[in-house]
């Protein structure tokens, strides 16, 4: 039983009455009347994260994977709560000065606070994130249309390449290491959008799943369908380069999550008002696709125009 079918199972229902959970089928908590957002996250060691050699990496990758929640619902966060569980091998007092120096740069970079948390001892190390903030309104999961775009910022695959590196399947020049292991620890997260998302999205959500996960979970609550063109889907021109000369396959780095970048789609007619905003913010877009009903299947097309299957569309938490 994977994570999505226990809390259909049995916590969806404990939920009805609670009209601001969104039916457990969204990324966060929204009460409108009070403009209050909120995001929760757990990350455990060697799941979420390949080890704690470099803790000061590992919290500003948490911290910016579990904001980002917020940031793709069109919302800044303000707030953010963090326990941790650990030991005296984890949580020494080296290891503690480097998460709180690094939480610090991050306080500063996005403009948020700390506001409370806890400590527990424990041998399995973990941290918890919850994060807050305010807005009028959000961009919902599962509000897509039949013909919209499907567009994505940023590049993808390159935080699975530095996981490839970390796991030492891959070995790289020393300038190609570090800009893949960059990407993998220091999520590049597009606050200066979140409210102009408004303008234009119909429904959003971060990739940290996978790009066709993510992209089932967007839509899971309608009948709809998608078909995506592999040839569209972003790549960083280190990792294209990779992909080329070693004779790799796209789809397998495009569709192992960790990007956190922004999915969303938008009608066609906004195709002006969105070249527009990410020329002017200098976010790379890319439309890869578009929204169909469910009388066709959810199709992804090579570059040679034939339908391919994907047997590994992402990342689920298997109980």
């Amino acid at each position: 039983m994977h994570e999505f079918e226990i809390i259909k199972k049995y916590f969806s229902k404990l939920s009805l009455n609670n009209k601001n959970s969104l039916k457990l089928n969204d990324d966060v908590f929204f009460d409108k009347s009070k403009k209050l957002v909120i995001s929760v996250d757990t990350y455990i060691d060697k799941s979420h994260f390949f080890d704690f050699k470099d803790p000061d990496l590992v919290i500003k990758k948490i911290l910016r994977s579990s904001i980002s929640d917020l940031i793709c619902k069109g919302v800044k966060p303000k707030y953010y709560f963090i326990s941790g569980s650990g030991n005296k091998k984890t949580f020494t007092k080296s290891n503690l000065k480097k998460i709180s120096q690094s939480l610090k740069q991050e306080q500063k970079k996005f403009r948020i606070q700390i506001s409370g948390g806890d400590t527990v001892f424990s041998n399995k190390l973990s941290f918890t994130i919850i994060s807050v903030g305010f807005s009028s309104n959000i961009i919902f999961r599962n509000k897509a249309k039949i013909n919209d775009d499907i567009y994505v910022t940023g590049n993808l695959g390159d935080s699975y390449m530095g996981l490839r590196i970390l796991k030492k399947k891959v070995s790289l020049n020393k300038d190609l290491n570090k800009y893949f292991l960059k990407k993998y620890y220091f999520p590049e997260l597009h606050i200066n959008l979140t409210k102009k998302l408004f303008n234009f999205a119909n429904t959003s959500i971060d990739i940290s799943d996978g790009l066709f996960t993510d992209l089932d979970k967007l839509i899971n609550k309608q009948r709809l369908s998608y078909k995506v063109n592999l040839s569209n889907i972003p790549l960083s021109s280190n990792l294209k380069k990779i992909v080329l000369s070693k004779k790799l396959k796209k789809i397998n780095f495009v569709s192992r999550g960790d990007d956190y970048q922004i999915l969303f789609t938008a009608s066609k007619k906004k195709s002006r008002i969105i070249k527009r905003t990410f020329k002017s913010l200098g976010i790379k877009i890319s439309k890869i696709g578009n929204i169909s009903s469910s009388a066709q299947k959810s199709q992804i097309i090579d570059e040679k125009g034939n339908k391919i299957a994907i047997k590994n569309k992402g990342h689920f938490h298997n109980f």
